[in-house]
């Protein structure tokens, strides 16, 4: 099981927190009001923490060094995107993301290398799909016979700047399309990955573990010099 570090404990980091907790991993949650953790079940297993959440005192009470994963879902974009950057910059949490009401600062935080979402196309589901260990590959659709799905692939941090046409060789996917800074798009024969894609592949069903156990790691061969763009 993994730790978890949930910033704001209003709708959405409330149904983080108890899907987690659920799922019988650790979970702390934070938030500046006390009065919000009222929102939690009497049965809530994890540990309530009162501070300001891009505050290391308190992300450090929150274990933020033995975090799977961090997201910020509190109602201020900037406080979230400053979180977000400290989890991190400052303790390596492997994998953040951060809510955002405003899309048009979408680009400029996915060039830092922060995935965010949009209020407007906001859910819990789509958090857990970024920060869940058995959530490595996430099906869109599912063809008829049911033995092809289209799905969103994690990928470890070391497959940037890698070529698509490596990163399907190795692990038998067909990339479909990216999102890169909030927008879909198809990529050309020679784009690279960059900091912050998304990607979304066809693969087999029954390859399905396989291909997250390839892709979860860094690739065994040397990065290439260069990055190329879309």
């Amino acid at each position: 099981m993994a730790h978890f570090v949930i910033m704001g404990c209003g709708r959405v980091g409330v149904t983080l927190a108890h899907t987690l907790d659920d799922a019988g991993h650790t979970v702390a949650i934070i938030d500046q009001d006390d009065r919000a953790f009222r929102r939690l079940r009497r049965g809530f297993t994890g540990q309530k923490v009162s501070g300001v959440g891009f505050d290391r005192e308190t992300l450090e009470r929150a274990d933020i060094a033995n975090a799977y994963a961090f997201a910020a879902v509190s109602s201020g974009d900037n406080s979230n995107i400053l979180a977000t950057r400290v989890a991190r910059e400052n303790y390596h949490v492997p994998h953040v993301v951060a809510r955002i009401y405003d899309p048009g600062r979408a680009e400029i935080y996915q060039r830092l290398g922060i995935p965010t979402v949009a209020a407007v196309r906001w859910s819990a589901d789509q958090v857990l799909r970024r920060v869940l260990p058995e959530q490595g590959i996430n099906g869109d659709f599912r063809e008829a016979s049911g033995r092809l799905i289209l799905g969103e692939v994690a990928l470890h941090d070391g497959w940037y700047g890698r070529s698509l046409a490596e990163i399907e060789e190795v692990s038998g996917i067909r990339v479909a399309y990216l999102t890169r800074f909030g927008e879909g798009q198809i990529p050309r024969p020679d784009a690279r990955l960059q900091q912050g894609d998304i990607l979304h592949a066809m693969m087999a069903v029954a390859s399905m573990g396989e291909i997250d156990r390839i892709l979860s790691k860094a690739p065994t061969t040397q990065e290439p010099d260069e990055e190329e763009n879309l």
